[in-house]
């Protein structure tokens, strides 16, 4: 039978060629890798799943879904009033912009957007007060409290004003919400309000003006200071300054030698304060150099003192 051929017994005791038995044996062996590789395949994703959750930190973490029940606006908005009456200014502020968040289009919303406004003016949260109160103006720009959520603005402002030797930015801007209060609600309740506290930024941007003048003043740069003297008598001539920056302009001008300018300060400055000191100052100023107060009709100052109802 030759080596090609090997003699075995199986059950039924035939024979069977090598190459047939290695092909059975390899079928068999082949099956066992299936069966095993098919249960390595089922086996792995379970493997591999058990293997990144235990890896992953957050594998066992449970998430729920929580629903906050909703409350009612009028409840929110008595809780932020019970809270600006126990003087918790802030946590008040908070609720009441959370009523504009959960109620936008219920009534209480305009009316929790102007409360928030002023909640966080009396926390002193200046910037978010302003925010408040202009976001009140954009949306509700018809509302007869437009006015009040102005003044708070301007409050907030004015309430920031720092000393003259200072940036005056905040000075400027509550000047600008008061101006605007009077010129567009002028018979609302917070005009004359409006009105006072508009003398009180003037006189505070008139003030920095004096003090840069008479810095350049004491340089002897006496076109700088006279350009701040000049901006003193067009913008705020109804300040208190108005007499110290016509007397400041008396010694600029005589130190540059222009007496007819000098003249016509003083000039001014005694028509308007015949008894101010600085009406005083500025005579003897003139008197030392053999001059008189005299209006020169062409002088600047004089037209400028004249458009401006100081003439």
């Amino acid at each position: 039978m030759g080596w090609s051929v090997l003699k075995g017994r199986l059950e039924n005791g035939s024979y069977v060629r090598l190459g047939e038995w290695i092909g059975m044996k390899s079928y068999v062996s082949l099956s066992r890798n299936l069966r095993f590789g098919m249960a390595v395949a089922l086996l792995l994703p379970l493997m591999a799943c058990s293997t990144i959750e235990g890896m992953n930190p957050f594998a066992t973490a449970k998430y729920k879904t929580k629903i906050d029940p909703v409350v009612p606006a009028d409840t929110m908005y008595d809780q932020g009033l019970v809270r600006l009456q126990k003087h918790d200014d802030g946590d008040a502020a908070k609720q009441f912009s959370k009523i504009a968040l959960d109620h936008p289009f219920s009534s209480y919303a305009e009316k929790s957007q102007l409360m928030e406004a002023y909640a966080d003016y009396r926390a002193g949260k200046y910037d978010d007060a302003i925010g408040a109160a202009h976001t009140y103006y954009v949306r509700y720009p018809t509302s007869p409290d437009v006015p009040y959520a102005l003044y708070l603005a301007g409050m907030s402002y004015y309430d920031q004003i720092p000393d003259i030797s200072r940036d005056q930015t905040m000075t400027t801007k509550a000047q600008g919400v008061f101006q605007q209060i009077v010129t567009k609600y002028p018979n609302s309740p917070y005009a004359e309000e409006a009105k006072f506290k508009l003398l009180v930024t003037q006189d505070q941007l008139a003030g920095k003006q004096m003090s840069i003048g008479r810095y350049y003043l004491m340089r002897r740069d006496y076109p700088a200071a006279i350009s701040r003297f000049r901006t003193v008598l067009g913008q705020y001539q109804r300040t208190r300054h108005t007499p110290e920056a016509l007397e400041r302009l008396t010694e600029a001008y005589l130190a540059l030698g222009l007496p007819d300018e000098a003249e016509t300060a003083a000039a001014v400055l005694g028509h308007n304060f015949p008894d101010s000191p600085w009406y005083k100052d500025a005579y003897s100023l003139l008197k030392g150099r053999g001059l008189a107060p005299h209006e020169n009709a062409g002088s600047w100052i004089s037209t400028l003192a004249h458009s401006v109802g100081l003439g």
